[in-house]
């Protein structure tokens, strides 16, 4: 189904407003709050993590677990290639990540028990077991603990920037203050920018400042009463606001103009390859934590991966998504290794979860991009959570290698089953973040270790 909003916290542009008009309103920041202090690599270096996630669960067979051998029932039209790494194989639909397979590493064996497309990403990034529907976890997910853990109120950029956010995580208990700061739109579209960052006019910093002096006597709201972090989420904000809307620097970390057009060029002039562009430009920028969601028009009809039948014709949708994806991934891993940012950034591609080994058929639900008129009997592929290939670079891993497998059509892991545990732990160690000794509190004050029990990834840790 089409991508979908919903009610949630107030986003962080809507606070950003009270740049020029609110802040009168506002309590004094309380920037101290008691922090965690993650371990810098062996580099000295603080790392850093991009996530390109692929929202509503792309095939592995149609990327990068194709089964040649399978049943017609389950072989797509799609052929395998060689890559640049002896013996294995991607789709044919992705040429240029195949000429780069030996600055990856490609796990073909997570699994894990989400059905849908909320508590598929909940899973894969808080490591808890959630089944059900929840338009937000009940834990924390990684990216937003690791900003709460490595948060530095002195920063003049966010350190978590959703360029594109990923759909259904959260911050649950740690309160609205530690997700992503949101980019919204297309980068590619001339128009394009990101508001309330870069005010250059003296006069109304000079305004916003005088507010924000007004504002600090009359702070008489009580704090104590504050149970979801919604106050720490404003002081947080504010703080934020002021440095976006008075530093240069901040907004020359998301300004795409500066970049060359051959750069540009390179990783697409689209939606998904100046995301993929700004993410880059922000890691280089100081920015650790970026999430990039590729979905929208560039996905077909319903605006994501989301490959049913009676969404997409499968084998259409893949066919014609997958070139922008190709190139946009593959700019972004080659990118970072020419820059020499390969050892302290890593990235990491994937999605809600694989797709049904075994082609489904029903009538179009509607026609458009990737799909025939409303009726039509066309191929699709489900929900499958029992294998789903993620590919990672960078992060100073050893490349080239590929962890574990599946069977002959796809369907189960038959050689190096992991689970998401293992997955948040491997993401967790990358960033510096001794995750088998923090605890955090909950709503009621519990204290929740935030892995239970996963050990990171031997073919993903820096060697």
């Amino acid at each position: 189904m089409p991508s979908a909003t919903c009610s949630g916290p107030m986003r962080r542009r809507e606070f950003l407003r009270f740049g020029l008009t609110g802040f009168a309103g506002l309590t004094l920041p309380a920037l101290y709050r008691l922090r965690a202090d993650a371990a810098d690599d062996q580099t000295g270096e603080r790392t850093a993590l991009i996530v390109v996630w692929l929202h509503g669960g792309a095939s592995h067979l149609e990327t990068y677990d194709p089964k040649p051998l399978a049943p017609s029932e389950y072989r797509g039209p799609y052929s395998p290639i060689a890559t640049s790494v002896p013996g294995l194989q991607y789709s044919e639909l992705l040429p240029r990540q195949a000429a780069i397979a030996d600055k990856c590493v490609v796990l073909k064996s997570l699994v894990h028990t989400g059905s849908c497309h909320d508590d598929g990403p909940q899973q894969i990034f808080t490591g808890h077991p959630f089944q059900g529907r929840r338009l937000a976890p009940d834990h924390p997910d990684l990216l937003t603990i690791a900003n709460y853990l490595r948060r530095d109120p002195t920063r003049t950029i966010p350190n978590y920037v959703g360029v594109g956010p990923i759909p259904y995580l959260g911050s649950a208990y740690l309160g609205p203050a530690y997700g992503p700061f949101a980019v919204h739109g297309d980068p590619n579209t001339p128009k394009f920018e990101v508001p309330n960052i870069g005010l250059k006019d003296q006069a109304q910093q000079a305004r916003l400042a005088g507010r924000i002096d007004l504002r600090r006597s009359f702070d008489n709201l009580r704090r104590d009463l504050d149970k979801i972090g919604n106050m720490a989420a404003m002081d947080t904000f504010e703080t934020q606001a002021w440095n976006l809307l008075t530093r240069p620097d901040t907004a020359l970390a998301f300004d795409l103009s500066k970049e060359s057009d051959a750069c540009r060029d390179r990783y697409g002039r689209n939606h998904w390859g100046q995301q993929c562009l700004m993410a880059r430009r922000l890691v280089e920028s100081g920015v650790e934590l970026v999430g990039v969601t590729l979905n929208g028009e560039l996905c077909g009809r319903v605006q994501n991966w989301d490959d049913h039948a009676v969404n997409h014709h499968v084998f259409d949708g893949m066919k014609y998504r997958t070139p922008f994806f190709d190139q946009a991934a593959t700019a972004l891993i080659e990118d970072l290794h020419e820059r020499s940012l390969d050892r302290r950034v890593m990235v990491v591609i994937g999605g809600d979860f694989g797709r049904t080994p075994k082609i489904s058929y029903a009538a179009s639900s509607g026609g458009g991009i990737a799909s025939g008129p409303t009726g039509t009997m066309q191929p699709g592929r489900d929900h499958w959570p029992n294998a789903m290939s993620f590919v990672f670079s960078g992060g100073g891993i050893t490349p080239g290698q590929v962890i574990g497998a599946t069977d002959l059509r796809g369907e189960h892991a038959t050689d190096r089953r992991v689970g998401v545990q293992d997955f948040v732990a491997t993401l967790y160690q990358h960033l510096g973040i001794d995750a088998q000794n923090i605890s955090l509190q909950d709503f009621s004050g519990r204290p929740i270790p935030i892995l239970q029990t996963g050990r990171p990834i031997p073919e993903l840790t820096r060697s």
